[in-house]
């Protein structure tokens, strides 16, 4: 038989044998495609998820959290509720992510900040308030009697970076606040890690400063790491153990969203493939196909449900990028499974949720700070009272 065009024959035949990678033989033979679904979903509003208030009051309590333990730490008068002048946190709203005046700031929080006039010449000075001070002794107590827990959740984060096991301190310190790390790990990281053998700090390229980890065999079951998907799954007996196993990802579609049925087909052979630890090798993937996608899928939903709130602002995934091996696109994996993010548009940031930690309570274990910080949250929202009340006061004395 003849053949037209043989050169355009060769290289269909060469470009589609390019499209198939066949896995290790440690691995069943599973031949990964790039079988790539331009999966476009439109957002939904979701009012519950939008009205959590553990997630979306945390950016304006981030900053009084940052100010109150400023207060702790300058003050040499805890006897005197750690009162300092107002001049001399009055230029460092940089440093605490404000955009305006100290002074303000501080004003806007009663419920936290009580001013009053100091001894020597009338100047303003600012102390913490009998609440805020008994918050901040039980947040002390939750970050003692649970660093083990913190610090453990520290280390699968580390361990999420590949064969390097190594994350710059600077990566770290974006996401204390998530992490829940404490004031102290600042101050000093290696006399607070000495506790924990598993870390140490070790100098990386360009002068900085990283945090290593290595592996304990305590912490392993068969000899690996388990994510919180494999443990999950293997309660609910779905999985055994094996590396070629598929582990289906909980879903929770919002209400009114319908896909068509190309996404759906999509979705459930999605749903059918390996699923690839956070903690296992990945070099053998091919960066497009859809195991690919998984492995990164798998990843973020194990850094979420490490999070104190289970839930970030978007921006936050992008130092994460170099150092846990993410696509440079990483914010098209929330957006190809809405069933398992939610992106809330409030307060002018995108903040990606996790479903499933607000859906299904008992899946993901509560963060111990999770709780202390509700409560900060509580007496946040005393300030506003505390205003009106003045407000209301100074219109009837003006009356």
């Amino acid at each position: 038989m003849k053949i037209r065009n043989p050169e355009t024959v060769f290289h269909k035949l060469l470009f589609s044998a390019s499209q198939i990678q066949i896995i290790p033989h440690f691995w069943h033979p599973y031949i990964q495609k790039q079988t790539h679904v331009n999966v476009c979903m439109k957002w939904k509003k979701d009012s519950d998820l939008d009205s959590i208030d553990s997630i979306h009051k945390s950016l304006q309590l981030k900053p009084i959290i940052s100010m109150k333990n400023f207060f702790i730490s300058s003050s040499s008068a805890p006897h005197e509720n750690y009162c300092i002048p107002i001049s001399a946190v009055s230029k460092k709203g940089l440093g605490f992510g404000l955009n305006i005046r100290v002074a303000r700031f501080l004003r806007s929080y009663p419920s936290f900040f009580e001013e009053f006039t100091g001894l020597l010449y009338n100047l303003p000075w600012i102390r913490l308030t009998q609440k805020a001070i008994e918050l901040n002794k039980e947040e002390k107590m939750i970050y003692e009697d649970f660093k083990d827990d913190i610090l453990g959740r520290l280390k699968k984060l580390m361990l999420m970076s590949g064969g390097r096991k190594v994350i710059p301190l600077k990566v770290i310190k974006g996401l204390h606040w998530y992490l829940g790390l404490p004031n102290e790990f600042w101050e000093d990281p290696s006399n607070y890690l000495k506790v924990n053998k598993c870390f140490r700090i070790v100098d990386i390229e360009g002068g900085l400063k990283g945090l290593a980890v290595f592996e304990a065999n305590d912490d392993k079951v068969d000899g690996k790491f388990l994510s919180l998907m494999q443990k999950n799954a293997m309660k609910k007996g779905l999985y055994g153990g094996g590396a070629d196993e598929a582990i289906s990802f909980p879903l929770f579609p919002s209400k009114g969203v319908r896909l068509k049925q190309k996404i759906n087909d999509w979705l459930t052979e999605f749903q059918c493939l390996p699923y690839v630890s956070p903690y296992d090798d990945f070099s053998f993937l091919k960066p497009d196909s859809d195991l690919s996608e998984k492995r990164v899928v798998g990843l973020l939903h194990e850094l979420l449900s490490l999070f104190v709130e289970h839930a970030a602002e978007r921006k936050a995934f992008l130092c994460l990028r170099k150092c846990l091996c993410l696509p440079q696109k990483i914010h098209k994996a929330f957006e190809r499974h809405p069933h398992m993010f939610y992106l809330s548009m409030k307060n002018r940031t995108c903040t990606v949720i996790l479903k499933e930690a607000y859906c299904d309570e008992l899946a993901i274990e509560r963060h111990p700070l999770a709780e202390i910080r509700k409560k900060y949250i509580d007496l946040m929202k005393e300030s506003v009272s505390i205003l009106r009340n003045r407000r209301l006061n100074g219109r009837r004395a003006f009356d």
